[in-house]
């Protein structure tokens, strides 16, 4: 899996290679520079003759631009860098690498021109081909001040692509946000790893492509920062899929009980149910209320469908206990929650699932309600192992913190979660982070916006607890479910666009998204 880093945690490795390897800075702003414009002549070609606008701020980003212009200028390009502040007032290695490309420029024929950044600069310029984005890099905080927000907002106007140089200017490089506006890149060349900014909030459209360029910042150093958070892709899904023997049998290929339903949330347990055998498990038996359980019994023909006692209101009675222990105690795994609803004994009934420590849960939905009620106590006294999949909503109500804040704080927050109580937590969103109980964070790569749509979630739980019933660990499990319902989503999407996706959907593509994973085919 590729390592992704926080500013602090890539300063850290910077610091690391340059004081403690001795490996100069300007070095690493030389490498840093050249690889953009690799980049630029493996995307676009030969640069000979075209017209490269490089934007240059007042840190060692604007450095790496500045760079970038000497070497885009010796493979032929017509450039010209508009600086936003003045060339003397930078300092350390920029300050030096702006002192060598002046007295570049000082030839006509390196056909190279520095400009200070206004509407004047720019009204004249003849037709741009590329444009590189070098006015702030990883460190940027809050809202860009003038003149650096004028340069992104030209940017920003231009019909030509856009490279920006390790992070998208305006965007911030640990959570992702962008406070006021940002640059829009076609593609971003980050530099070492990439950071959480490029996969978290505004920062992920923001970057574009994201492209990951060594320096020579050693790999030992970046694996050394722990705990890690790391980048799942399609290579890592396929790594850890169980594959059934010749002689499996439906029993011993994973066996999954999920408990949901209630009256009027039929759709969330068929989803989710069917999710689970669509996994790949053997068998899995529905325990629903005895209300809703000719309505299942009818929507899901391959699905073992049980109808145990229920409250008047249509939800599950304390007196389904004894049956649903008994499942329990066949079952592998056990996803409680889809469509269960709020009432009060069906609440009571997961608070005691988790007490008794019963068998290994998937908990989502109404099942993180009823955990709401009292997260520390119920989780850490608990030795049954969880998985807890909540939306920014209900991990809001299991922490007390601010859904904007969770949103920011995305990767961080789900790690102090799961490591305090001992569980492993998936949150949903973009990116869904999956953080194990030992603080390492898996970062999703796929999926799409249409698939905010209701019982989305119950498809990605089913998906966990099947794959976790198969023989996967708990982490692995949830993960690569993840994975996998992002990807059938992205197929979903491709099939017949993100405005129009339901969860039914994403159930319809599991199989071929599983095949293509397996396979090694791509997405």
């Amino acid at each position: 899996m590729q390592r992704l880093l926080s500013v602090e945690e890539m300063r850290s490795c910077d610091a690391a290679t340059i004081d403690g390897l001795g490996v100069p800075g300007l070095l690493l702003m030389e490498n840093a520079g050249r690889s953009v414009v690799d980049y630029l002549h493996q995307e676009f070609g030969p640069l000979t003759g075209i017209h490269v606008v490089i934007a240059c701020g007042k840190g060692n980003n604007a450095g790496d631009g500045l760079v970038a212009a000497r070497h885009c200028a010796t493979s032929g390009a017509h450039v010209t860098v508009l600086l936003g502040t003045a060339g003397e007032s930078l300092t350390g290695d920029a300050r030096f690498n702006f002192r060598l490309l002046k007295s570049f420029a000082r030839d006509p024929r390196n056909g190279l021109t520095i400009r200070r950044f206004s509407n004047r600069a720019v009204a004249d310029l003849s037709p741009i081909d590329l444009i590189v984005d070098a006015v702030f890099g990883t460190g940027f905080r809050g809202r860009p001040r003038s003149p650096f927000s004028r340069m992104i907002e030209w940017m920003n106007a231009q019909s030509a692509p856009v490279v920006a140089v390790d992070i998208p200017s305006g965007i911030n490089g640990t959570t992702g946000r962008a406070e006021d506006l940002a640059v829009e890149a076609t593609a971003t060349v980050t530099f070492g790893a990439p950071k959480w900014g490029l996969v978290c909030n505004e920062g992920r459209d923001a970057a574009g492509r994201a492209v990951v360029v060594d320096i020579g910042i050693p790999p030992s150093v970046i694996e050394r920062v722990k705990p890690a958070t790391l980048l799942v892709g399609a290579d890592d899904v396929r790594s850890v899929l169980p594959s059934r023997p010749t002689n499996a049998q439906k029993y011993s290929a994973g066996k999954v009980l999920v408990v949901a339903g209630s009256r009027g949330y039929t759709g969330a347990a068929a989803l989710c149910a069917m999710s689970a055998l669509r996994s790949g498990a053997g068998a899995v038996v529905l325990l629903t209320p005895d209300a809703i359980y000719e309505v299942l019994a009818k929507k899901v023909n391959e699905v073992i469908v049980q109808g145990v006692a229920c409250t008047a209101s249509g939800s599950l009675s304390r007196a389904a206990l004894p049956v649903i222990r008994e499942r329990i105690a066949w079952a592998d795994a056990v996803a409680v929650g889809p469509g269960l609803s709020r009432d009060p004994e069906a609440q009571e009934i997961v608070r005691t699932l988790i007490r008794e420590s019963a068998g290994r849960l998937v908990l989502d939905a109404d099942a993180l309600n009823a955990v709401a009620a009292a997260p520390a106590r119920l989780l850490r006294t608990s030795t049954t192992e969880m998985i807890l999949t909540p939306h920014t909503g209900e991990f809001s109500r299991l922490t007390g913190r601010m859904p904007a804040a969770l949103e920011e704080e995305r990767i961080p927050a789900s790690r102090e979660f799961a490591k305090k109580n001992k569980v492993c937590l998936v949150m949903k969103g973009a990116p869904t982070a999956t953080a194990a109980s030992d603080g390492t964070v898996y970062v999703n790569s796929t999926g799409n916006p249409g698939m905010a749509t209701v019982g989305s979630g119950d498809v990605l739980t089913g998906l966990i607890a099947g794959f976790w019933a198969q023989g996967m660990s708990g982490t692995d499990a949830a993960w690569a479910g993840v994975y996998v319902h992002g990807r059938a989503g992205d197929r979903a999407a491709q099939r017949m666009g993100e405005r129009s996706l339901v969860a039914g959907d994403l159930l319809e593509e599991v199989p071929a998204t599983l095949k293509e994973i397996v396979s090694g085919e791509s997405a």
